[in-house]
């Protein structure tokens, strides 16, 4: 998964906004044990809040697994998982994935998916994947359990009844943020000194 880094920071500052909204997210998972992760927060405590994929495509994408985390101290603590959920909102088909949360407590969260049977292993984040200790394999020619081969890499998801949300970049994602602020900040340097 690759973000933008300007777009990146440009979500993570125009999303201050403490009014409960939709914010919609897409890109692509390119191997199996791949997990993509989507903070989002609630000012105080909410109803009617949910979180989906609808990239399933009815056969289109890979069969996605959701869940949703809330941050405990300085770990993440599962809320709930799901495989299969085509209820949420219209249009999802059999394999969508997602939740809905009649009530939830203000607070951080994130909201991750991966592909089918990707479950997590524990009650916390820090216990991983079943598919962690793997050797990546591009969905292109995996064989998805449940599903077929050359299943397609893209996701699409939906938050709705949030406050806040954005997308958590990869670890490489931030050391290219922090290097290209690095240079910029060395070019008006070199600028300033010139003038």
């Amino acid at each position: 998964m690759t973000f933008k880094p300007t777009a990146l920071l440009a979500a993570m500052l125009l999303a201050t906004s403490a009014q409960a909204a939709q914010f919609d997210f897409s890109g692509n998972i390119a191997n199996h044990n791949d997990v993509v992760q989507i903070s989002f927060s609630l000012a105080s405590d909410a109803t009617n809040v949910k979180v989906w994929t609808d990239s399933y495509l009815d056969g289109v994408n890979f069969d996605p697994i959701t869940a949703v985390w809330s941050q405990a101290g300085s770990g993440w603590s599962l809320v709930e998982q799901n495989d299969d959920n085509p209820t949420i909102v219209p249009g999802l088909t059999k394999f969508d994935s997602g939740l809905t949360f009649s009530s939830l407590a203000a607070g951080n969260y994130l909201f991750t998916i991966a592909t089918y049977n990707n479950w997590a292993n524990g009650t916390t984040l820090a216990q991983g994947f079943k598919f962690d200790s793997q050797t990546p394999i591009p969905l292109a020619i995996w064989d998805q359990p449940a599903s077929t081969v050359n299943m397609g890499t893209r996701y699409s998801v939906h938050l709705s009844g949030v406050d806040v949300a954005a997308p958590v970049p990869e670890p490489e994602t931030y050391a290219m943020l922090l290097a290209g602020l690095g240079v910029l900040g060395w070019a008006r340097r070199r600028q300033a000194k010139q003038a």
